[in-house]
Formats: C-alpha cells, sequence, structure tokens
C-alpha cells in the first residue's frame, strides 16, 4: 500500500469534494473534465505525444496512456522505451495519490540546463493502475512543448497539477483560482 496506511487511503478516496456552480458542458469534439471518472481511468492515446526541454524532443511515443480524474486534465504517461532516459536522473522527492498509491520523481538535464522534479511515474501502482507501472509523465510548465499530436498543449493550472489542457477540454479545471474544495 506504498507509504500510507489502509486508513490514510479509505480517508482520501471518500474526502467530500465540491462541485464547482458554471461547469461548462462540453460541445461536439468536447471533451468535459467533470465526465470524468472518480476513481480515475487509464485510457489508451491514440495520438502521438511528445515532450521537448532545452531544444531536444526527450520524449516521443505513440504508445501513451493517459490517466483521465473528475475535475483534472489528462496526465499523459509515456512508456521508457519512447523517452530518453539519459536526460533523466533520479530523485527523492516522491508523493502518494490515494488511487495510484507512490510516485516517484525524475529531473531533467540536457546539456546546461536542469529542471527538478519534472517527471513523474509509479513504479509499482495500487491494484487497477498497473497498465502505467514504470511509464512516466511530465509536467508540462517546466518543459519548453509538451504536444498531443500537433497540439501545444497548456499547462493544467496550478503548481501541483500535472495535467495537460488542450483545445477540446472544457471545465473549469481543478487548479484554477477558487477549486481549493473541488
Amino acid at each position: 500500500m506504498g507509504n500510507i496506511d489502509k486508513t490514510s487511503q479509505e480517508f482520501w478516496r471518500n474526502f467530500k469534494r465540491g462541485r464547482p456552480v458554471e461547469i461548462v458542458p462540453p460541445g461536439p469534439g468536447q471533451e468535459s473534465v467533470w465526465d470524468y471518472p472518480r476513481p480515475p481511468a487509464i485510457q489508451a492515446v491514440d495520438q502521438r505525444i511528445h515532450v521537448v526541454f532545452n531544444r531536444e524532443v526527450i520524449a516521443e511515443s505513440t504508445n501513451s496512456l493517459r490517466v483521465v480524474e473528475t475535475a483534472g486534465a489528462p496526465v499523459y504517461y509515456i512508456p521508457p522505451e519512447d523517452i530518453k532516459m539519459g536526460y533523466l536522473h533520479p530523485t527523492h522527492h516522491s508523493s502518494f495519490c490515494e488511487w495510484k498509491g507512490t510516485a516517484k520523481y525524475w529531473n531533467v538535464k540536457v546539456k546546461d540546463r536542469e529542471t527538478n522534479n519534472a517527471a513523474w511515474g509509479y513504479p509499482r501502482p495500487e491494484s487497477g493502475y498497473e497498465p502505467i507501472a514504470g511509464f512516466l509523465a511530465f509536467y508540462a510548465q517546466k518543459m519548453d512543448a509538451c504536444y498531443v499530436g500537433n497540439e501545444l498543449v497548456t499547462p493544467q493550472p496550478g503548481k501541483f497539477y500535472g495535467g495537460w489542457v488542450t483545445a477540446n477540454l472544457v471545465g473549469p479545471i481543478k487548479g484554477e483560482s477558487g477549486s481549493e474544495s473541488w
């Protein structure tokens, strides 16, 4: 169960969260983050994903997965064989998700430029999330560019969340001002 006991995990899984008053209904070709499930779901990605840092493509994949959860922008997980792992260096930082378990983090360094705790993954995720074991996600705000297909993504609002916002998403999206209780 990672680094947290079962009682704490159940508390966070059942923590009461509010909903914003003005949820935007999705139009044709759009996805509402409020239609995403809780607990989160893993979905295959049928588009090319790539990540750029210091003018170097450090990850490029057509085999990525995304995790979608109510109120958040999707988080894209890239298989390690599609990442130039020589640019990534493990850190001692970790975090905990009540669904996926304990995440480990990596710094990204390309040539003379480095950014800390810019990628994360779940080496041993909790039951139900095994497909993302060993895959890594990147904070878009710490990279020069992240793409879904040919679309440059926008980082999910706030400093904590690592979702990638694309033009087809409607919200509001967790991380925006006033979303602390969602």
